[in-house]
């Protein structure tokens, strides 16, 4: 199981500059489908620069939740890196 992409990622505005919301739209790859998720996550900084993500799923996905649920948080922690989240 891999995450493809997270299409139609929008940010909403927030009056807090450490935290960061957005919401898409989550292209999972399953053993044996391609399934679209909706997706809203939060990205908070704390103050050493270490990034935490806190995932709302809300469509249920035909695969375990612990695993489906790190695989996408790693997926937006390398997009973040990368700089492809929108500012």
């Amino acid at each position: 199981m891999r995450v493809l992409e997270i299409k139609d990622l929008q940010r909403s505005d927030s009056q807090i500059f450490y935290i960061r919301r957005y919401s898409g739209i989550a292209e999972i790859e399953l053993p044996k489908s391609v399934e679209d998720a909706p997706v809203s996550f939060s990205i908070e900084m704390d103050c050493l620069g270490n990034r935490s993500v806190c995932l709302d799923i809300q469509k249920q996905v035909d695969y375990p939740l612990l695993p489906l649920k790190k695989t996408i948080i790693e997926f937006i922690l390398a997009e973040d890196r990368e700089g492809r989240l929108p500012c």
